[in-house]
């Protein structure tokens, strides 16, 4: 946001003028300028009110837990906002901390900043969004705000927050971390969502303590989306998974020259499509290109051509322009590439060797920073397992036998079948090399 329209946003709060929030919480209704004759307000609608005031007395004079409020609001059939049959807790929370109803509904709650790393992009969002950006909390001192309507008064809205803390306090401690190698990473082929680790109980192992758990998605279970699943797909045992993944990252590792193989032919061949031959003679044509425009500019300014003329004539060489300064622009990014592609190259055999001697000795969490800086995301199916790295391998040159690709590794569990592969990206050897560089750099 730039400092002009926050500026503005800002002069409009302190007017008390609520048309800067994004929308009316639940128990209120937006009412725009043109329904409030020239002045956005907030409406009290006395059906939601009163399921707000409800809840708001069950934490702040009942002290119950929010897992509590969610299994009363579930027997009554209260319907959420946008018309669910069931709460979630998340949403109990937010109606808990919003001070909107108290009177006060916070504007800048939270900030837009320069996007942060994520783990996997996250179910119905692009790869690489158009606008990349992260959202970040503000700290409750810089909020400002704005008078609404009271839905609660503030002795007991300041009891509910209290009750919060409280239950927090007494909240069991859950043992915190990562339980799962691939915690993170999987993700349902079928309906895009995550995959989640779930330990087996006693009853379902018939009274015996298993050692493994299994992944499963979260469309799976039918407690989330109100007692209807969304997804059918398997669920797959933890240690066989992981234990598949972990080899086939190790058998990236232990053997790099297959990849740099696959970045020299791929490199042998795309100079075959060069357009250009050289980075001079980009330049010679940009410079040429600036000159013809220089003449147009001179000949419109003389009336030796019309308008009509001009602008066709003028928008064509503007663009052959900006298509020749990308091109120069990508190759110079392909020459500082291959100068420290060529720098790596030389310690490649060194780095093979120490690599296959430490990959066994690895302990669990340094497997899983390993995994986590390769790997994108694992891709679960029916009946495959497909594993995405960071940056795509390509086919190898040596690839095994029957024709397969270097990551098609064939199981007798038809769940645990996987299938690594993807397009020929330019990046790949230097990725893989720099991050495993990085994380075998404390062990050898």
């Amino acid at each position: 946001m730039n400092n002009a329209r926050f500026r503005k946003w800002i002069h409009a709060v302190r007017r008390g003028l609520v048309n800067v929030l994004s929308g009316a919480p639940y128990g209120y209704r937006y009412v725009s300028c043109q329904e409030g004759a020239g002045r956005a307000s907030y409406e009290i609608i006395l059906e939601q009110a009163r399921v707000v005031r409800q809840i708001f007395e069950w934490v702040g004079r009942d002290r119950i837990s929010i897992g509590e409020v969610r299994r009363r609001l579930q027997k009554q059939g209260v319907p959420t906002q946008s018309g669910k049959a069931y709460w979630d807790r998340a949403t109990i929370w937010g109606v808990l901390k919003n001070p909107a109803y108290k009177g006060m509904a916070a504007y800048g709650k939270t900030r837009t900043g320069p996007m942060k790393p994520r783990l996997r992009t996250q179910r119905g969002d692009p790869e690489q969004p158009r606008r990349p950006h992260s959202t970040s909390a503000v700290p409750v001192d810089q909020w400002h705000y704005i008078p609404v309507p009271a839905i609660v008064c503030e002795a007991l809205f300041d009891s509910v927050q209290e009750q919060l803390i409280e239950n927090k306090k007494h909240a069991r401690q859950r043992k915190r971390g990562a339980k799962y190698l691939l915690q993170g990473l999987l993700v349902c082929k079928k309906c895009g969502y995550a995959y989640y680790g779930k330990p087996i109980s006693l009853s379902a192992g018939k009274g015996k303590r298993r050692s493994y758990a299994y992944y499963r998605c979260i469309g799976s279970d039918a407690c989330r989306f109100g007692g209807q699943r969304t997804c059918s797909n398997k669920q797959v045992r933890t240690d066989l998974l992981e234990q598949s993944v972990w080899q086939d990252v190790s058998s990236l590792l232990k053997n790099p020259h297959r990849i740099e193989n696959e970045y020299k032919r791929r490199l042998t061949g795309n100079k075959k499509n060069v357009r250009w031959s050289s980075s001079e003679q980009l330049h010679t044509l940009i410079k040429k290109i600036k000159r013809g425009i220089a003449r147009l500019l001179d000949a419109y300014q003389d009336s030796l051509i019309d308008k009509s003329e001009f602008e066709p004539r003028m928008r064509r060489a503007k663009e052959r322009l900006a298509k020749l300064k990308a091109e120069v622009k990508k190759r110079e990014d392909e020459e500082a590439q291959q100068k420290e592609l060529s720098l790596v190259i030389g310690h490649m055999q060194d780095f093979a060797d120490r690599v296959s001697s430490n990959l066994e000795k690895l302990d669990w969490l340094k497997r899983r920073e390993i995994i986590r800086a390769l790997v994108k995301q694992v891709e679960v199916d029916e009946e495959v397992v497909r594993i995405v790295y960071r940056v795509n391998p390509p086919p190898f040159v040596q690839a095994p036998e029957k024709g397969l690709l270097q990551h098609c590794l064939r199981r007798v569990d038809p769940a645990m079948r996987y299938v690594a592969g993807g397009k020929a990206v330019r990046w790949l050897f230097l990725c893989v090399m720099r991050r495993a560089v990085r994380y075998f750099s404390e062990i050898c």
